[in-house]
């Protein structure tokens, strides 16, 4: 058993396994996830384009997707799982220079939109694309949570939805919606966070299809790593 530190709904635990202390992850989701929701309120809030029609979008279906990560899917989650603090703590550094750089962009420094930009091929293409990335990733990740009974520790194959094609279903979803966003912002600041998000899950993605490989084997079957019939 791990030394731990227990206040609801925190859980804090030490191990000497992995060098350092473990954050409960559900928590650790919302913590590192919560910077970027409060600087793009805040920079929204001060920008002087607050009340535009098309900042407004942009902002609101920023943090649409916030308000899931940040607030929805923390308490959704059935597991106990842990992450170390350390990595917790350079995710939310991460998030907050990121967040600056990215909103600082796209409401003081980028151009101005005009409503005439909502009916432009970018902007409806985008906005199918994050909201088809948006569905993709909320129900890939009700499958995973479903996964277990409460009682149950056991590792399980995922099946269903775009799980019979990728083994890496929702990082896939997560990212089509950032692409799409950076398509209907039409933005470089959203097309570095598009790639950055690419090169974090990506990897990711490999990691766990090797893992499922290992434990699962031939029941993988033609799956691809996160990106359907590609990769």
């Amino acid at each position: 058993m791990l030394p731990c530190i227990l206040s609801m709904p925190v859980t804090v635990c030490f191990s000497a396994k992995n060098g350092g202390f473990l954050y409960q992850t559900a928590l650790g989701g919302y913590v590192w996830k919560l910077p970027f929701f409060l600087i793009m309120l805040y920079l929204w809030a001060t920008s002087g384009r607050q009340f535009e029609t098309v900042p407004l979008l942009f902002f609101l279906l920023f943090e649409l997707h916030y308000l899931q990560r940040a607030f929805i899917f923390p308490l959704l989650i059935k597991g106990k799982s842990r992450m170390p603090v350390a990595i917790m703590c350079m995710a939310i550094l991460f998030n907050i220079l990121n967040g600056f750089m990215q909103e600082y962009w796209l409401f003081r420094l980028g151009p101005v939109y005009t409503t005439e930009w909502l009916g432009s091929l970018p902007f409806i293409a985008g906005t199918l694309l994050f909201f088809t990335g948006m569905a993709i990733n909320i129900h890939s990740d009700y499958i995973i949570r479903h996964l277990r009974q409460p009682s149950d520790t056991n590792y399980y194959l995922p099946e269903g939805g775009l799980f019979n094609y990728v083994t890496s279903a929702n990082y896939f979803g997560e990212i089509v919606e950032w692409c799409g966003f950076a398509l209907l912002t039409w933005s470089a600041s959203r097309a570095v966070f598009a790639w950055w998000t690419i090169a974090n899950l990506v990897p990711r993605a490999n990691t766990i299809y090797q893992r499922y490989k290992e434990e699962f084997g031939p029941a993988v079957g033609k799956r691809k790593r996160v990106i359907p019939f590609i990769y």
